[in-house]
């Protein structure tokens, strides 16, 4: 039995994950700042929730200590700059510190699509720069080659879909208040990927050995499912899978760049998490989706879902 500890383990990648893991008969351990956080992890057998601050170095040492692996699924979307550096940059460092300290072989991390390890600071966002700079980071602590502290594979998925998502399920949810669809960026393209699918890459990737090999450190897997959508296809798609206005939906108004960022301002001024910020925009310059370049899921052996039937599902039981 591997004991893993699944880092972001209470959010909606993480619930996947959590799920798969526990199905494979291997023990994982949870780290939440509230247990309150964690409480649909509850009924799982083999899950132990540990409560802490895992950017506390000394603690997160602690926690790592025992395990065979251990999965970073941390991330925010929105935020400063020192927030952003805080969650994807420190946190990885932190964790490559910890896995050295504790002999831990394998660490697997998820980052996102579009980020350049080589090159982070090409990226248009502060959110791809960040997360470059957190993969370079664990890339350089791990090493290459015989000499590897740890066995490192990054996952990079596109944006993520499923039944709790915040992405399908807000844009239908927006054309049932709205009468119309103001969109920056319509054109932007994407390739969206089943969480089910990305929480399979997770544990693909756990079943290898932990033995580190020339060949294979650190590993690149691009996460993105078969089917690119522009943003604005994705909007109306939404619609017409949850039947607004008999599948029609609202009228998308693609706005130009300026009054994009506009409206992007307001809604980081508004209480709460914005639903669009102007890094958002930013990160849009790239498109999200797959380099061709590097392996995708089908390295693992998973054949990514199409997006429609899944979405057909969940959006019309909403």
């Amino acid at each position: 039995m591997k004991n893993i500890l699944l880092v972001g383990g209470t959010g909606f990648v993480g619930s996947h994950v959590c799920e798969k893991l526990v199905r494979q008969g291997w023990h994982v351990t949870v780290p939440t700042r509230r247990l309150s956080n964690a409480r649909q992890l509850l009924p799982l057998p083999l899950v132990t929730l540990l409560e802490l601050d895992v950017h506390d170095e000394a603690a997160l040492l602690r926690a790592v200590a025992g395990h065979d692996a251990v999965v970073n699924l941390v991330a925010i979307l929105h935020g400063t700059q020192a927030a952003f550096e805080k969650v994807h940059v420190a946190l990885p460092q932190k964790l490559a510190r910890a896995c050295i300290a504790a002999h831990i072989k394998q660490l697997v991390h998820v980052s996102a699509l579009g980020a350049d390890a080589q090159h982070p600071e090409s990226a248009p966002s502060m959110y791809l720069r960040s997360k470059g700079q957190g993969e370079a980071a664990l890339m350089q602590a791990a090493g290459i080659g015989a000499a590897a502290a740890f066995d490192l594979t990054i996952l990079r998925p596109s944006v993520i879909f499923g039944a709790e998502d915040k992405f399908l399920n807000l844009f239908a949810r927006l054309q049932t208040v709205f009468p119309l669809m103001p969109l920056a960026r319509a054109d932007a393209r994407f390739q969206p990927v089943w969480v089910q699918d990305v929480a399979a890459a997770v544990v693909r990737s756990l079943e290898r050995d932990g033995t580190v090999s020339v060949a294979n450190t650190p590993r690149i897997v691009e996460a993105c499912g078969p089917d690119v959508f522009t943003l604005k296809e994705l909007v109306q798609l939404a619609a017409q899978l949850s039947g607004i206005r008999k599948g029609r939906g609202r009228p998308v108004i693609s706005l130009p760049l300026w009054m994009g960022r506009l409206q992007a301002r307001l809604m980081e001024l508004a209480p709460g998490e914005p639903l669009m910020s102007r890094d958002n925009l930013d990160s849009m310059q790239r498109d999200n989706v797959a380099s061709g370049t590097l392996p995708g899921l089908q390295s693992l052996g998973i054949a990514p879902a199409a997006l429609r039937p899944i979405a057909a599902e969940y959006l019309k039981r909403k």
